[in-house]
C-alpha cells in the first residue's frame, strides 16, 4: 500500500458525511487509509417532536454507530445550533485548527455557492476559506501549519445536484452495504425527521426488517446510492467501460476550485480506489 492517507469529511449536520461520501470512507478505511468526519453544527434542529437537547444527545450516538459500522475513526460533532452555522471568522478559525490537527491529505466538503440547505453552503464557504490559510503560519498560529494545501473534493447534495460536476466517480459496490447500515444507524433522519417531512411515515418499514430498511433507504435516497446515466462517463473513465457498465452504486465528486490542484495521474496515485 502507498503511504496511508489522512481524509477529512466535513459536513454541516451528523449523517451528511455517511450520506454523500460513507461508500467512498469506508473502501479508504479498508484499504488502510484515516478518515474522519467533521459535523460543524450537532443537528438539533433535524426532528418534528424532539427537543433540541435530546436530539443533538441522539444524533451523537447515531453517529458513533455509524462511524463503527464505516470504519471512520472518529466523528467529531461542533456545538453550534443547526439552523444558524454561519462562515464566520471565528468557525475559519476553528476549521483551519481540524484540517491541521488531523494533518489532511483530501478534504471532502460540500459546495459553497448552490441552492440548498444554509448550513450546508455556510460549511460549504467556512472550508473553502479554512483551506486557503492552511499552510499559512502566521493564521491560527498556534496550531501547526500544513506543509502543503490538500487536495479538495466536493461531495453533492440536493441543493447542489442541478450543478454539481462528476469530476470523480468511485464505485461502491463493495461498500454499500456498510454505506446502509451507516444511514439507517442516523434513524432520527432516515426513519423519522425526513420520512415526517416527505410525507413517506405510513411506508417507513419496521426496524428489525433489514430487507425492508435496506429497500427503504436505496428508494427514497436514490439520488445518493445508484448510478444515474450522466454518472457513468466518469465511472468509466476511472474503470473502463467494462466494469462500469456492471457498477450500481456509486459516489461522485467535483475537483474544487481550491486546494492543491492534481492531474488526473496524480489522483488516481494519491486516492488508489480504482482498481
Amino acid at each position: 500500500m502507498t503511504q496511508a492517507l489522512k481524509v477529512l469529511v466535513v459536513g454541516a449536520h451528523p449523517d451528511e458525511a455517511d450520506m454523500y461520501a460513507g461508500g467512498t470512507s469506508a473502501l479508504l478505511a479498508e484499504a488502510g487509509h484515516a478518515v474522519k468526519y467533521l459535523s460543524l453544527t450537532n443537528g438539533d434542529a433535524g426532528h418534528h417532536a424532539l427537543e433540541r437537547g435530546p436530539l443533538a444527545r441522539r444524533r451523537a450516538h447515531e453517529a458513533v454507530d455509524a462511524a463503527r459500522l464505516l470504519g471512520v475513526l472518529e466523528y467529531e460533532i461542533w456545538e453550534y445550533h443547526d439552523g444558524e452555522l454561519e462562515a464566520s471568522i471565528e468557525v475559519r478559525r476553528r476549521v483551519i485548527a481540524a484540517l491541521r490537527s488531523w494533518r489532511a491529505d483530501v478534504v471532502i466538503a460540500f459546495h459553497g455557492e448552490c441552492p440548498g440547505h444554509p448550513d450546508n453552503r455556510a460549511a460549504g464557504r467556512v472550508v473553502r476559506d479554512a483551506v486557503s490559510f492552511s499552510s499559512v503560519p502566521n493564521v491560527v498560529p498556534d496550531s501547526p501549519a500544513l506543509d502543503r494545501s490538500p487536495v479538495c473534493l466536493l461531495m453533492p447534495d440536493y441543493g447542489s445536484l442541478e450543478g454539481h460536476r462528476h469530476d470523480v466517480a468511485v464505485d461502491v459496490d463493495a461498500t454499500i452495504e456498510a454505506k446502509l447500515r451507516a444511514c439507517a444507524a442516523h434513524a432520527t433522519q432516515f426513519y423519522e425527521f425526513a420520512p415526517h417531512q416527505r410525507g413517506l411515515m405510513d411506508k417507513v418499514p419496521p426496524a428489525d426488517d433489514w430487507a425492508a430498511c435496506r429497500e427503504f433507504i436505496l428508494t427514497y435516497w436514490s439520488e445518493f446510492m445508484g448510478v444515474p446515466d450522466d454518472v457513468r462517463p466518469a465511472l468509466a473513465k476511472y474503470y473502463g467501460e467494462a466494469r462500469a457498465d456492471g457498477v450500481r452504486h456509486a459516489e461522485t465528486f467535483q475537483l474544487a476550485d481550491y486546494g492543491r490542484t492534481v492531474s488526473d495521474d496524480e489522483l488516481r496515485r494519491l486516492i488508489p480506489l480504482f482498481d
